[in-house]
């Protein structure tokens, strides 16, 4: 008896199916209709508890969100053995005929009737963000900090699409822009507009809708001030990302405790944008994702906090906090989002 299924992968590159089967459909992210499907798919996953959020939908959903390949073929009984292989090594959850959500062993993940997930079934994670999530809850519990271990890991290095440096760069160039020019309207000095082509010249191909229409306002609010000025954070960590270490700081990114130089981010920024014949190169993966995953897990405390009426524990500095995320999200295409549209869950 043949049976269809659909497995998603969240690799950018699957194994290819070498099993037994009738292959009936494949796409990327390169196919338009991927993009909509996987929409639809979050929606059925979280419809079968009536819209109510369990951790094991959480990690389904969060797992669907970063499918970058999909395939649909009909197997034989006797094959599934070599399909949950090949799943396990794609990571990849399985859609059954019945409207469950399976992992590589066939253990259901999600019943279309919102039941309990079977005993032991687990939603799938690359190696290397496992270990990653493990090296993180070391060193923060070495700081005496404690994060709840049913948060997720981050996205792995064979999952993720990086930003271009260069484009990295100009988003560096925009924030600047944006930055110094609510911190002098917060000083009722406004640094007029005009002056960012001089001394950050190409930087409005870079701006986003929001900073685009803020630089066009005679004047702002100071809710507006506080937000973009807060972007210094941001920028730091681009710089930080993109290596620009003229400040011995930028050379190992600082734990949150404590806002940026903000002198020193500017001079770094002015710096790299004047300079020419040196294209802008990003970080190691794994150093740019362990900065993820950290700041990932310290932002749930920040909120954690935050929902509580307390201050952040341990020190930490929400606000930079929420900045770094936010450009980290950026930097790994969460949820395919553009710059004005990143969500920063926990």
């Amino acid at each position: 008896m043949s049976i269809l299924l659909n497995a998603y992968c969240t690799l950018l590159t699957p194994p290819a199916p070498v099993f037994p089967h009738t292959l009936i459909g494949a796409r990327s992210q390169s196919d338009p209709g991927l993009a909509p499907h996987l929409e639809g798919f979050v929606g059925y996953v979280l419809g079968t508890n009536g819209n109510r959020m369990t951790s094991t939908l959480y990690h389904v959903m969060r797992h669907i969100q970063r499918v970058q390949a999909q395939f649909s073929f009909e197997v034989e009984e006797g094959a599934l053995d070599q399909v949950g292989a090949w799943a396990q090594q794609a990571n990849a959850v399985l859609y059954w005929p019945d409207g469950t959500v399976r992992d590589a062993q066939g253990r259901v993940l999600v019943y279309p009737d919102g039941a309990e997930p079977d005993a032991g079934a687990d939603v799938p994670y690359p190696p290397d963000a496992l270990e990653r999530r493990a090296r993180t809850e070391g060193q923060l519990s070495g700081r005496g900090i404690q994060v709840p271990s049913t948060l997720p890991p981050v996205i792995a290095e064979g999952e993720v699409r990086w930003r271009s440096a260069a484009e990295v760069a100009g988003r560096a160039m925009a924030l600047a822009a944006v930055a110094v020019v609510a911190e002098t309207r917060g000083e009722n000095d406004p640094m007029p507009v005009a002056t960012l082509d001089t001394s950050l010249p190409g930087y409005a191909a870079f701006l986003s809708p929001e900073e685009r229409a803020f630089l066009a306002e005679a004047s702002s609010s100071p809710e507006q001030i506080a937000k973009f000025s807060w972007r210094y954070e941001a920028l730091a960590l681009l710089q930080w990302a993109l290596g620009w270490q003229e400040l011995g700081w930028q050379a190992q990114l600082a734990f949150p405790t404590d806002i940026c130089d903000v002198p020193g981010v500017m001079r770094a920024a002015l710096s790299h944008t004047r300079q020419t014949g040196h294209p802008p190169s990003l970080r190691p993966s794994a150093e740019l994702l362990d900065a993820l995953d950290l700041h990932y897990r310290l932002h749930w405390l920040a909120r954690d906090a935050r929902l509580k009426e307390q201050p952040a524990p341990h020190g930490l500095e929400a606000g930079v906090i929420l900045e770094r995320h936010h450009a980290l999200n950026w930097l790994v295409r969460f949820e395919n989002s553009d710059w004005d549209d990143i969500d920063t869950p926990t």
